[in-house]
């Protein structure tokens, strides 16, 4: 069956409050006040954490075209460090709206523990081939994987697609939708941002697919 792709990729990367479209509020700042908000926002978050872990470092990243990012890296009782990387506006919204950052921020970082060992940041793909592999066999199985069992059983369509605008992405929707919007749409680059900085990539995708569903009062 057909997808309505009326749910355009812009709509979908604006939820998700980064990219490019993200960064277009800090445009309108001097210089000096983006580096007091860079440093405020670096400094609650170093605040957050430790009022859930005793060993908290972090560091401010420059990444084109994404704005400033901020890595926290956390320590647990066994010395293993754990890494998580967060976008500017993210974090901006949820300290403004005092819906219990601190826990919203440590909850990445409890996930990640039950990995043992510690978790660096994912590094960069070093070469085209190398960005291919990673879509591939990680971030393309992962994606599809996440979508439909969040959704099972009903049908959900996953995978690959091109937009005109912004390139290849990743596309998710509901086939039994045949009126409206029924996709929503990532830019792969925006994915492949998020499973660098250990994030989960599908949080974008089913947060597109839960606006779908409560639009057409699915839920």
């Amino acid at each position: 069956m057909k997808m309505n792709n009326k749910t355009t990729t812009g709509e979908a990367v604006k939820e998700t409050e980064t990219g490019e479209e993200a960064a277009s509020p800090q445009e309108t700042m001097t210089e000096e006040k983006m580096a007091e908000l860079v440093q405020a926002v670096h400094h609650n978050g170093i605040v957050a954490l430790k009022m859930h872990f005793n060993e908290v470092q972090g560091q401010v990243l420059n990444l084109e075209p994404y704005g400033p990012v901020f890595v926290f890296h956390v320590m647990n009782e066994e010395k293993e460090v754990y890494s998580c990387g967060f976008f500017l506006r993210e974090l901006i919204a949820r300290f403004q709206s005092n819906n219990s950052p601190a826990l919203w921020m440590a909850s990445f970082f409890i996930d990640l523990m039950k990995v043992k060992g510690g978790k660096a940041l994912t590094p960069p793909p070093a070469s085209e081939e190398e960005a291919k592999a990673m879509i591939d066999n990680v971030l393309v199985p992962h994606c599809i994987a996440a979508v439909r069992e969040e959704f099972a059983p009903e049908q959900v369509h996953a995978g690959l697609a091109w937009n005109e605008t912004h390139g290849p992405v990743f596309e998710a929707g509901f086939p039994a939708v045949t009126e409206g919007n029924n996709v929503c749409a990532i830019p792969l680059h925006m994915l492949l941002i998020h499973l660098q900085l250990n994030r989960d990539p599908s949080e974008l995708l089913l947060q597109g697919l839960y606006n779908i569903r409560k639009e057409h009062g699915m839920d």
